[in-house]
């Protein structure tokens, strides 16, 4: 699951889950775990640190990269054979196979400039760049355990998606271990196997799962091939070796999403009528808006491989707009410019929130302009598509 893109993409429809209880925690435990904090180290550039070379989690948030789970037994119904929608087997396999292929396996490969080039980024570029690496490797961690547990779980009930969920894992295993051994090369790791057990996990519908994921993946392929062709064109602002990987990471995304899309056409009523349209919108708008938020709050990462932070989310969100457009029977209509113009004001008040802190009197009527930007671009007229089931629906978008 792509970086910092949908790992948040519709928080209102989450419900919150804790991993394990900790109202039980006694008071001297609880004493010396505060005292362990308090004594808890910094690294240089100011993140505080779990243990000697082991960074803490970044603070869980709105549009940080969250842990999902979901109602895995109504997701075993859904895949069940013969109630499935119209389920082609011959294609499932097919993309079994592909996934089996394994075209990425050797991809992976680090080597001395890694370290040398980290080595040579420093001052605020340095921030700049882990908090990059650990929002991909959180991103595409949650990936790895969703898919893996989606595996599991429907192994008895449909053999071939669950090894393509399975196999999806894997490639999501290797992206999120590969940035994680890039963190090293600025002296700092995250501590997956703490974060698997201590994380909060956020409740999503398996239909909304489906959506989530779909755009998240195709999302995760524009986003990471765009840099590649950038830096292709501008070697110069290649300031770390990882985007060289991003031509064939990118395939990764796209292969996730083309077996997405599958799925939700092998269920087409999640995409016909009032709820089809909906639902499209409210997805591709949630993984938009999350973003370019997300994206606005990092502008000098971007600068510093010389891309300009807004004008490279356009770009994006323009070329996953026209892949979605071949499933969806409605996507937004992002050359509207009432779409950048609402986008904007909404990263206007995101900024006042960011300033607002722990005041939550103070950021309210920025929260409630960010709702009602929303709102409005919900509202606002879809593009129709060339989906072969818009014949089918009922209302007038």
């Amino acid at each position: 699951m792509s970086s910092s893109i949908a790992a948040s993409s519709a928080p209102v429809l989450g419900r919150r889950m804790a991993v394990r209880k900790t109202s039980g925690v006694r008071p001297v435990a609880a004493a010396r775990r505060s005292a362990t904090v308090a004594m808890a180290e910094v690294s240089q550039e100011g993140f505080e640190m779990r243990r000697k070379g082991v960074k803490e989690a970044a603070k869980a948030t709105v549009l940080t990269p969250r842990f999902y789970t979901t109602d895995f037994d109504e997701m075993e119904k859904l895949f069940t054979k013969g109630s499935y929608g119209k389920l082609n087997e011959n294609e499932f396999q097919s993309l079994l196979d592909e996934f089996k292929a394994d075209y990425n396996q050797t991809h992976f490969v680090r080597d001395d400039s890694f370290r040398a080039a980290a080595d040579k980024i420093t001052g605020a570029d340095r921030k700049i760049f882990v908090e990059f690496l650990e929002r991909s490797c959180t991103a595409e961690f949650s990936g790895f355990l969703l898919y893996k547990e989606l595996g599991r779980r429907l192994k008895k009930t449909n053999p071939v998606i669950a090894e393509i969920f399975t196999l999806m894992s894997r490639d999501e295993a290797r992206h999120a271990g590969f940035l994680n051994k890039s963190l090293s090369d600025f002296d700092l790791a995250l501590d997956l196997g703490w974060m698997t057990k201590s994380r909060e996990y956020t409740f999503f519908e398996p239909k909304f799962i489906l959506y989530a994921t779909y755009l998240s993946e195709k999302i995760g392929y524009w986003r990471y091939i765009t840099i590649y062709r950038h830096l292709q064109k501008d070697p110069d602002n290649t300031l770390y070796p990882i985007f060289n990987k991003f031509e064939n990471w990118c395939q990764d995304e796209n292969r996730h999403g083309d077996f997405c899309s599958a799925l939700l056409k092998a269920q087409p009523d999640m995409l016909k009528g009032f709820q089809g349209v909906l639902w499209s919108k409210f997805f591709c708008l949630s993984v938009y808006v999350t973003m370019y938020l997300n994206d606005s709050q990092r502008k000098d990462f971007y600068a510093s491989v010389g891309l300009d932070a807004k004008e490279f989310d356009m770009h994006v969100i323009h070329n996953t707009n026209d892949t979605t457009a071949t499933i969806f029977p409605v996507v937004i209509d992002t050359h509207n410019p009432e779409f950048k113009r609402r986008l904007d004001a909404m990263v206007e008040a995101n900024e006042k929130i960011i300033a607002a802190g722990d005041n939550k009197l103070a950021a309210l009527p920025s929260i409630i302009s960010i709702g009602i930007n929303f709102l409005g671009l919900m509202l606002m007229k879809g593009r129709e598509t060339e989906a072969s089931w818009k014949e089918d629906l009922q209302i007038v978008y």
